[in-house]
């Protein structure tokens, strides 16, 4: 059977995974879910969770029976817990905590216990009189209950005919370990004022005083430390759900028989009219019934521009009134409205996007069943050839010890510990290892537009003035009308002449605000017009010729084009724009270098879009895309078979960062755009994301060297085991030899620069 195209009358579900403990553990689960008729699956093991899609005559207790006849649990996962339902959020901190705790008490008794007993193995002068039986006291919990994961993996794989890293980890430590049981009370190893000196000799023996617990110890601990730290990476899987829940108002002025009432925005009804007042979010899909305003949805829609609402407009929960008095009639709630549909495609993307297969999985695979078979086989030869039990036995374990992933454990763990230290210090933040398998692929880079490759506010551009006026002078009458205005454009003029008058701007003698027009006032005793060319000729007044073409030249660029006028004369013209950050260009350069193919996606329009393409060197577009669409955009390149990065900052980015292969959270966004990402870039420069592609690919490169060589000085000495000719010490220094190559190779990661 293989896998079906789900038809006519099919369902959904979501279950909750447990007992994975790697990514081929999701891809069995996976594998065994699709082999069902009707049902198609995709299982994520960064959020634990299986989105299956089913034909009628499958009810989701077979899905169940399916997964745990695997060897895993499966359930329908809790609801999520928004945080203004009491202690909602504390609770889930605590529950990640819960999850957490177990690992962290076996990760602390197995370093506590195994630091002792490696240094009395490796250090002959604390080799006390019965220091192998203080050894033993010691590594017997850390064998037993801290490495129990691994031996309970290791059957649940073995019972379904696998191999994976986690057999390796189970059958190497108690191989070392119940040997060394045996040396101890059936050998010589017990013995009083028994050492294991410094000689490098090559010689068969039997092995009865030989004891290998440090090996078990140590590799224990390794291992435990890779897991626990990647189990703390994984509880950010969620975490963007969570930010786009709180992203919303928490408490609402609502209108109940004539009376403003505070209320909890949980308690809003499909309806109910409610009051937004300047500088506050608007709490939930609406239409305004009346005031107008300048309403700020860039987070949402990516529209840098203010967009102008009335009476008889829509409104988006979560965005910013930035202007008047609102009063707005709720038409969505809850679950319904924009905010919750994009949580939803957040969550559709993190469990589509398929996990990456950890290598040391894929090696192990293929590597646990060779070792166990020369282990069987060098048995086989030994009692054959009459060397006796003993020997044969000696020689049989010594190869499955040598085997054991000292340097594997340490492999992964210390290249992310060295290159996302090194990350952090260049404002680069990696969420995991699976993160840096996807960055090697990828060839497309989709760049969101505002907050990203432009500066993400409204900024003074240009002014062009006519010959009875100076730039100055327009600056500080413009200014101060502007300045006194809390309309986001009015803003950016009222910085703008700041900056360039190097001055304050005078106050004015008289305001006011005239809606969807602009602002009127008298300064320094001037009758000042700032606004629309409407607003101008309601005063009877024109452009002249030069200033009307100075406003078509900017309008057909993307930008907003400001008249002002005094004295009963047009005197010039504003350019106000998102202005394209300075290192954007040769951040596109650098992106395109790396083997990359830049696209620009917005919500904005056709024309701002292609004039910052052309301004930063970009020549594919993407433009007037609804946060919704973004994901489908993404989903559309992936299907060219395409590999793509995202670069966002915005709510309407986070569902395309987590749907892309590669998502690159810009860290001066949104929360929710910041959780969704793999990667954080802290500074909020596009030159980062370059950066971070190459650290990526660097410290992936770092890992897979690191996992080739702690493989082969191990596989170099099989045959030595093989052959019965490994004494303790070699099997020790070959271990140590590998440990601290792939400690020293990592740190070489420290060296990574910045371009």
């Amino acid at each position: 059977m293989g896998t079906p195209t789900p038809t006519v009358g099919t369902d959904a579900v979501e279950l909750a995974i447990g007992g994975m403990t790697c990514a081929s553990c999701a891809a069995r689960i996976e594998k065994k879910l699709n082999r069902m008729d009707g049902v198609e699956a995709t299982v994520n093991y960064a959020t634990e969770k299986a989105k299956v899609t089913f034909a009628e005559d499958v009810s989701v207790a077979d899905l169940i029976a399916t997964v745990e006849a695997t060897g895993y649990t499966a359930h329908r996962p809790a609801p999520p817990r928004t945080a203004d339902t009491g202690d909602g959020r504390a609770g889930q901190e605590d529950t990640g905590d819960e999850e957490l705790r177990p690992l962290r008490l076996r990760l602390v008794t197995a370093v506590v216990l195994t630091v002792p007993v490696i240094a009395m193995a490796m250090v002959p002068a604390l080799q006390i009189e019965y220091w192998q039986w203080l050894s033993l006291t010691l590594t017997a919990p850390v064998v037993t209950y801290a490495a129990w994961p691994f031996h309970r993996a290791a059957f649940t794989n073995a019972r379904h005919g696998a191999a994976t890293m986690d057999t390796l980890i189970s059958v190497g430590t108690s191989a070392a370990f119940l040997w060394s049981l045996w040396a101890l009370f059936l050998g010589t190893a017990g013995t009083p004022g028994m050492t294991h000196p410094f000689e490098f000799t090559i010689a068969r023996g039997d092995g009865a005083g030989n004891i290998y617990l440090e090996a078990a110890a140590g590799v224990t601990a390794f291992i435990l430390a890779g897991r626990y730290f990647e189990a703390r990476s994984k509880r950010k899987a969620g975490a963007a759900l969570k930010a786009l829940l709180e992203l919303g108002a928490k408490e609402v002025t609502v209108l109940r028989e004539g009376r403003e009432q505070r209320v909890p925005t949980g308690d809003l009804r499909v309806g109910d009219r409610f009051v937004v007042r300047p500088g506050e979010k608007i709490a939930t899909d609406g239409t305004v019934v009346e005031g107008s305003s300048a309403v700020d949805a860039s987070m949402l829609t990516g529209e840098s521009v203010p967009v102008e609402v009335g009476a008889g407009d829509g409104v988006t929960g979560a965005t910013l009134n930035a202007g008047g008095r609102l009063v707005v009639e709720a038409t969505r709630i809850g679950a319904d409205t924009q905010l919750a549909r994009m949580a939803r495609l957040v969550e559709d993307a993190q469990n589509g996007k398929a996990a990456a297969q950890r290598l040391a999985d894929r090696i192990s695979a293929v590597f646990v069943p060779v070792v166990i078979g020369l282990a069987l086989a060098t048995l086989g030869f030994w009692l054959g050839n009459g060397s006796g039990v003993t020997a044969a036995f000696t020689a049989a374990v010594a190869v499955l010890i040598i085997a054991c992933p000292c340097a594997l454990g340490l492999a992964t763990p210390t290249a992310l510990m060295v290159g996302t230290g090194r990350g952090a210090q260049l404002g680069i933040l990696i969420k995991g290892p699976e993160v840096l398998e996807t960055t090697r692929g990828v060839d497309t880079i989709v760049l969101d537009k505002t907050g990203t490759v432009t500066t993400g506010r409204m900024t003074l551009l240009a002014v062009h003035t006519t010959a009875t006026a100076t730039e100055d002078e327009v600056l500080r009458l413009a200014g101060a009308l502007e300045h006194a205005s809390e309309h986001p454009i009015a803003q950016a003029v009222a910085t703008g002449a700041v900056e360039r008058t190097g001055g304050s701007l005078p106050v004015p003698e008289d305001f006011a605000n005239v809606p969807g027009l602009g602002v009127q006032g008298v300064v320094e005793g001037h009758a000042v017009l700032v606004g629309r060319e409407k607003l101008l000729r309601e005063w009877s007044m024109e452009l002249p010729a030069d200033l009307a073409r100075a406003r078509r030249d900017a309008e057909a660029a993307g930008r907003t084009a400001i008249a002002v006028a005094w004295d009963g004369e047009a005197r010039a013209v504003l350019e106000v724009a998102d202005a394209v950050k300075g290192t954007s260009p040769e951040a596109v350069r650098r992106l395109r270098a790396l083997g990359l193919t830049p696209i620009l996606l917005t919500g904005d329009n056709e024309a701002v879009a292609r004039n910052v393409a052309a301004e930063v060197g970009i020549d594919e577009v993407i433009a007037e895309v609804m946060p919704e669409d973004k994901v489908d955009v993404v989903r559309k390149l992936q299907a060219e078979g395409r590999s793509v990065a995202m670069v966002g900052d915005g709510v309407n980015d986070a569902a395309a960062l987590a749907q892309a292969d590669l998502g690159l959270a810009m860290g001066t966004g949104t929360d929710a755009a910041i959780e969704a990402g793999d990667l954080t870039l802290v500074r909020g420069d596009l030159n980062a994301a370059a950066d971070a592609i190459r650290l990526s690919r660097r410290t992936l490169a770092t890992i897979r060297s690191n996992l080739f060589w702690a493989f082969a000085y191990n596989v170099a000495a099989l045959p030595l085991a093989a052959a019965g000719l490994l004494n303790p010490m070699i099997a020790g220094a070959a271990m140590a030899f590998s440990s601290v190559f792939v400690v020293g190779n990592s740190l070489r990661l420290r060296r990574f620069k910045a371009a």
